[in-house]
């Protein structure tokens, strides 16, 4: 899966701060829209090593498990382990401390679900969830701060 969308945005917090909020999945279905349930089920050190999620967000509806890799507050990675509709999602927040109390953050998202669908489309689709993604970080992050 060599096709990937990225876009980033700047946050008014440091990169610990803003993994922070990455790395509490409980709290996902407050502010990532469509994310209705993110569950924990295996630790990498103080991180979880993977997550379950239930996703509604029309017209992807399914549950996966991703797999995370996680570096410091500097960067986070994950793939697919299992989904029904998803059949690969590579994802990574890359976080960037400006030493100025921002962080630029990076979103780089190439997904594959099993039904047919022209790579243009899917480029669109994958622009909207990292866009829609980083919005609902930037404000969760901030709202905390």
């Amino acid at each position: 899966m060599a096709e990937q969308t990225t876009s980033s945005i700047v946050i008014a917090a440091d990169a610990a701060s803003v993994m922070a909020v990455i790395a509490d999945f409980g709290a996902y279905p407050v502010w990532a829209q469509g994310v209705k349930k993110a569950e924990p089920v295996g630790a990498a050190g103080d991180r979880p090593g993977q997550v379950y999620f239930e996703l509604d967000a029309s017209p992807i509806k399914d549950a996966y498990t991703l797999a995370y890799d996680w570096h410091a507050d500097d960067e986070v990675s994950w793939k697919l382990v299992e989904g029904k509709m998803l059949k690969a999602m590579d994802g990574a927040y890359l976080l960037d401390d400006r030493g100025d109390g921002t962080t630029e953050v990076t979103y780089r998202l190439a997904v594959d679900i099993s039904i047919p669908m022209i790579g243009m489309l899917k480029r669109k689709a994958e622009k909207v969830i990292i866009d829609t993604a980083l919005k609902g970080l930037k404000k969760r992050v901030e709202s905390l701060g």
